[in-house]
């Protein structure tokens, strides 16, 4: 099964997890990837600033990103 890695490219917890995980397939992937966003999302948008970002990545075994979620605080005026 393909071996991929979370990754967090910027901020206070930048970094990339040392311990891969293994999914069956590319849809899994993602739906891992966004179980795990949605899990942590209420606590970083209440810590987001304004007109600030934050991401979460999966990198396949090589450490290259196949999948990217952000969340952005825009101000609109």
């Amino acid at each position: 099964m393909p071996l991929y890695f979370f990754c967090i490219p910027k901020g206070r917890y930048a970094g990339s997890s040392d311990c891969g995980a293994e999914f069956a397939d590319r849809d899994a992937a993602w739906k891992e990837l966004t179980d795990v966003c949605g899990d942590m999302v209420g606590g970083i948008s209440r810590k987001l600033k304004e007109n600030g970002e934050w991401q979460m990545e999966l990198l396949d075994a090589s450490k290259k990103p196949v999948f990217r979620i952000r969340l952005v605080g825009e101000t609109l005026d």
